[in-house]
């Protein structure tokens, strides 16, 4: 069920009414509806799933457990968090990488001139959101076991943390300390937060359909043909794919945190405007948040941070990074991306200059950006875009066929969109959008933060009017992160 689909704009009214009724008549049957309601808005896609979650679930509620009863024995404490970890990744290395895997073995033995009669590769459906729910179950072990929270009782509420539906299939990756507190202790409707989340999820749904979904047939097309354009189409169609995952992903991401919010549930921001950072490390700091975080907290620290030596800082830089490109899907080119990010992150992090953007943002103290901001922010933008060619590309040969041409091809030519539309159109949405990011850039939870009633009143017709406009049925509605 996609969050811009008509099944969701009927399911989500429905479960909103009928959770609150709950909350009359019983309180504490409301996290057992949100189980229900979770499960069905899973089993949308694929109930034979579900078993996955309930075991995940299971296994990390016991594991938690045992951890906290032998907290004072690490050697029984860390043999029960091996149980979750092999659980979770078991899980999640089987349906993901396992294909990845076999098929870059049997490559390698090509190469050195061996080849095995037959196929050793299965038919693997990757179930959705597994890369997602098994790290928030994960990070719930960790933090008992580094002594930072302790196990719930409440095998209900867990239940309802690991499968809460607004952040079950593409984040963001919770963790216990926020959301399980908050799903353990009684909530009551409240009109701000509500009115605020519907704010969010319409803003949400602007930046799907209007901004990710209206670029997508273009991306598709010069990704496709990338041999037949000349460079200036292909870096038009790069720079248009950083619009469209932004879009796409944040867009998710908004209308998870406004759902939440109708429910009485505050999740973590997951981006804080990242295409106007002005290094890499800010840039890391506003994208992806929940995931970025995630692996700060559960590989790079435990693997001894920067509080060792400068080499084994870089290393241990270049792990999270190449983890986290391998996270991102089972193919060569996202452990390309993956690298190409730690190669630009290292030099921020061996001159100092990784923390020292983490308390502010571009024009902090003044209506425009300063010369030098505007430099920071386009370099960073191109750097970031330029290694979303291999994150878009099928192949680690697509991909370099295509900076090849960007390299080769050079020519300016006009681009002309696949079914005929004015690109004008595109361009000018494209700036806007830049535009009224940087105005609301201080506050990524309230997108329609202005004063004037009037204005908001405004912005949230052209808003509609836009959805309604750029809303096309012949287009992909599924959200680009749902792959991984």
């Amino acid at each position: 069920m996609l969050f811009n689909s008509v099944q969701f704009a009927l399911f989500l009214p429905m479960v909103f009414l009928c959770y609150w009724a709950v909350n009359q008549i019983r309180p504490k049957a409301q996290n057992l509806f949100l189980i229900g309601a979770s499960y069905i808005f899973y089993s949308w896609w694929d109930w034979r799933f579900l078993g996955l979650i309930a075991f995940s679930t299971a296994v990390d509620y016991v594991v938690g457990k045992r951890i906290y009863i032998h907290l004072d024995n690490r050697k029984k404490a860390k043999a029960w968090l091996m149980v979750s970890a092999i659980a979770n990744l078991g899980l999640l290395g089987f349906f993901k990488y396992y294909n990845f895997f076999v098929d870059s073995f049997l490559d390698g033995l090509r190469a050195l001139g061996y080849t095995l009669g037959s196929s050793y590769t299965l038919n693997i459906i990757l179930p959705v959101g597994i890369s997602f729910y098994t790290f928030q179950t994960l990070s719930y072990s960790f933090d008992i076991y580094y002594r930072r929270l302790k196990p719930t009782t409440n095998f209900v509420a867990f239940a309802a943390f690991v499968s809460f539906f607004p952040q079950l299939v593409a984040g963001p990756i919770e963790r216990a300390s926020n959301l399980l507190h908050q799903i353990e202790r009684p909530r009551v409707f409240q009109y701000k937060p509500a009115s605020d989340g519907l704010k969010l999820i319409l803003w949400g749904v602007f930046k799907k359909l209007v901004i990710a979904d209206s670029l997508a047939p273009m991306v598709d097309d010069i990704f496709a043909n990338y041999g037949a354009y000349p460079s200036s189409t292909l870096i038009l169609g790069v720079v248009m794919f950083s619009f469209q995952v932004y879009g796409d992903f944040s867009g998710y991401s908004d209308i998870a945190i406004g759902t939440a919010k109708l429910f009485g549930i505050e999740l973590m921001s997951n981006f804080r405007f990242p295409h106007f950072s002005r290094n890499v490390a800010e840039y890391w700091q506003r994208w992806h948040v929940s995931l970025s975080t995630w692996f700060r907290h559960y590989v790079y620290i435990p693997l001894g941070g920067s509080r060792v030596s400068k080499r084994r800082a870089v290393f241990n830089i270049a792990v999270v990074f190449l983890v986290s490109g391998l996270w991102h899907g089972a193919n060569w080119t996202f452990v390309f991306w993956g690298g190409f990010h730690a190669l630009l992150f290292i030099p921020v992090f061996l001159l100092k200059r990784n923390r020292i953007y983490m308390d502010s943002v571009v024009g902090q103290n003044s209506y425009l950006p300063s010369i030098k901001e505007i430099g920071q922010v386009l370099l960073t933008f191109g750097l970031v875009t330029f290694s979303r060619i291999f994150f878009r590309s099928s192949t680690l040969t697509d991909a370099f066929g295509y900076i090849q041409g960007i390299c080769t091809n050079f020519q300016i030519e006009a681009y002309t969109h696949p079914v005929g539309y004015r690109m004008i159109d595109y361009y000018i949405l494209m700036v806007l959008f830049v535009v009224y990011e940087y105005r609301i850039r201080k506050n990524e939870r309230n997108p329609f933060h202005f004063k004037s009633p009037v204005v908001r009143f405004v912005l949230y017709v052209l808003v509609i009017f836009a959805i309604l406009l750029f809303y096309d049925d012949g287009v992909n509605r599924s959200f680009i992160y749902f792959q991984f």
